[in-house]
């Protein structure tokens, strides 16, 4: 029975689960959106709120909690100083899944894409849900 026994084990151990959740949300606060598994997703949340409740804080102690999970300081000062302060007024709810609607080819794993609700400025990031412009149809607009 499974009773008391939280959170998803991804299929991996507990190192490799730490490992990869930990490089997803440097990648999130990078890119400010990845795409991967729905289950991924769904626990990656787990991890990157706590952090940017961490970066409302904005003290020492904050910086070095935040630097224990992404490990590299130009990453600190972006959660800290761009992505943060998007934040000052919200009480929560700072990431989103959204799920896409075809599954992956290969495995047919469920998609998502995981991104902030509220966009750093100069992050100008296409929506995957819809469908690059092709030379083509570039062509025929113009």
């Amino acid at each position: 029975m499974r009773h008391r026994k939280s959170g998803r084990k991804l299929g991996r151990n507990p190192s490799h689960r730490k490992a990869l959740l930990r490089n997803m949300a440097k990648a999130l606060i990078l890119h400010s959106r990845i795409t991967t598994t729905e289950a991924k997703a769904k626990t990656l949340r787990a991890v990157v709120e706590p952090l940017i409740t961490l970066a409302l804080k904005n003290d020492l102690h904050a910086r070095r909690q935040a630097y224990r999970v992404l490990g590299e300081h130009k990453l600190v000062q972006r959660l800290f100083d761009d992505i943060g302060p998007l934040f000052k007024e919200g009480g929560g709810g700072y990431t989103r899944v959204v799920k896409y609607p075809l599954p992956r080819k290969g495995d047919a794993a469920p998609l998502a894409f995981i991104e902030f609700t509220r966009k750093p400025e100069g992050t100008s990031v296409p929506s995957p849900l819809k469908k690059p412009k092709s030379a083509k149809e570039n062509e025929q607009t113009d």
